[in-house]
């Protein structure tokens, strides 16, 4: 039995904060092992892009991997000199995405065998299994078998994947890989914060071609500004109620905060601490009625743009390089002349169609874990470790991160952190929330790795 490694899979923003996590104040004793594919760490598909005008969604500020340091990504800024860089002079501003990567790389260092005191290791490999032993985990990376105390699946976000000649491209593919010319029409399936990044990039790498975004309600995200959330005790909260009351608890409430000065974007900030708590407190149908329904109000409210990215997005549309359109997919078929696409408007009957060179699928991250059977999510459901939710959106896991298998018992062993248990969480896509989900599932890992070890 091996005690006192823990196992992570997944390299990315998730993987590595749930390794400093463990590894920052814990015993010298605990090993981590984080388990990435590509060459590395830090970079999935969020922050693996090189484009400049990239930018994180979300304030300095805000990023720090720690919440019990809520300054330490602002003073890496400073320190690293990419602050003066791109002259960002307060923690309210925007900086581009490669520097939260190089900031992920660095907060791992001194764990880091040759620049640290060796605790952490990176295999760089696809996992291909994970098997519970007695009293440990086995976890397989291609081909080799790795022992540890406990696995943590850390594997971000689903990416969907599409065949050569698809006339569909992923939303984090570059226009030269995605094999879009210049001057080719374009369709953008979803007008959320995907389709903001390839707008942008299409416009940056000079891109002439008309760009038309396509999505049922036609809805921009709303613009960040500075705001101060609003303290919300948790009895005010609208726990336990219908998807209805709840959209009318935030528009009332809302309403309260503008009469007295404030904003909009105060009680939505102020509802974070509280997001699981209100997800968790809604019946089974209640969610299906709030992704169905509240889900486009939720997101374009609680995932906003940077004001730099409304400004280009603005441009774009003024100038008549975007358009977007609030109506339906209908479908659509390639040939040689193109891909001829059918839509139908918002509130209209008539089918309509546009020729396009390529179809970029911009339709959001909530994808069926099971959607890909040949995937590491879809293979440890199969083999009975996992278990997808009822609303396909994530896999089970327990209040304390432990997977729920197919019999419905949760793992001592194995656990999940990030986008992958948003069935359980809803909102663990951005860091502030990330953090606090891997400060917390750290301290039980720790405290059960290093008891083993004592014992």
């Amino acid at each position: 039995m091996i005690v006192g490694h823990v196992i992570v899979i997944g390299g990315g923003a998730s993987g590595v904060i749930l390794a400093a996590h463990l590894l920052r104040g814990t015993d010298s004793r605990l090993r981590v092992t984080i388990v990435e594919r590509r060459s590395e760490i830090g970079r999935g598909i969020a922050y693996s892009t090189t484009e400049p005008d990239h930018i994180l969604n979300t304030r300095a500020g805000s990023m720090s991997a720690y919440a019990n340091d809520t300054e330490h990504f602002w003073r890496w800024l400073l320190q690293s000199g990419a602050a003066a860089d791109i002259r960002c002079s307060d923690p309210f501003c925007f900086v581009p995405r490669r520097h939260f990567a190089s900031y992920l790389g660095d907060l791992v260092k001194p764990w880091i065998k040759g620049t640290g005191d060796g605790r952490l290791a990176i295999v760089q490999g696809d996992c291909t299994a994970i098997r519970t032993t007695q009293g440990g985990v086995a976890v397989d990376v291609d081909g080799a078998t790795h022992l540890g105390h406990a696995a943590v699946l850390a594997t971000g976000h689903q990416v969907p994947g599409f065949a050569t000649g698809s006339p569909y491209v992923d939303a984090w593919s570059t226009p030269e890989a995605a094999g879009i010319g210049l001057d080719d029409p374009v369709l953008v399936l979803g007008t959320g914060l995907s389709m903001i990044d390839t707008v942008i990039q299409l416009v940056h790498r000079g891109h002439r071609g008309k760009i038309t975004a396509l999505s049922r309600r036609g809805q921009l995200p709303r613009v960040h500004k500075r705001n101060t959330p609003l303290k919300i005790d948790a009895a005010d909260m609208p726990f336990g109620t219908d998807i209805s009351y709840v959209l009318r608890w935030f528009r009332t409430t809302a309403a309260w905060a503008t009469e007295r000065g404030g904003d909009w974007r105060d009680v939505v900030d102020g509802v974070r601490p509280h997001t699981a708590a209100l997800w968790n407190s809604l019946t089974p149908g209640a969610r299906a009625r709030f992704l169905r329904h509240g889900r486009t109000w939720w997101e374009v409210h609680r995932h906003r743009l940077p004001p730099e990215s409304e400004t280009r997005i603005r441009a774009a549309l003024s100038t008549g390089r975007l358009d977007i359109v609030a109506g339906r997919f209908l479908g659509l078929e390639q040939n040689e002349a193109g891909i001829d696409v059918a839509f139908r408007r918002r509130g209209a009957t008539e089918v309509e169609t546009m020729r396009v060179g390529r179809v970029v699928d911009c339709t959001g991250i909530l994808r069926d874990p099971q959607a890909d059977p040949d995937g590491l999510i879809g293979r440890l459901i199969a083999d009975g470790l996992l278990r997808a939710d009822p609303l396909n959106i994530g896999i089970e896991v327990d209040d304390h991160c432990a997977v729920i298998g197919r019999n419905g018992t949760p793992s001592t062993r194995v656990f999940a952190v990030g986008p992958v248990t948003r069935a359980r969480y809803w909102e663990i896509t951005a860091v502030p929330d990330i953090r606090g989900q891997c400060a917390s599932l750290a301290g039980r890992i720790a405290s059960q790795a290093l008891a083993s070890t004592a014992a």
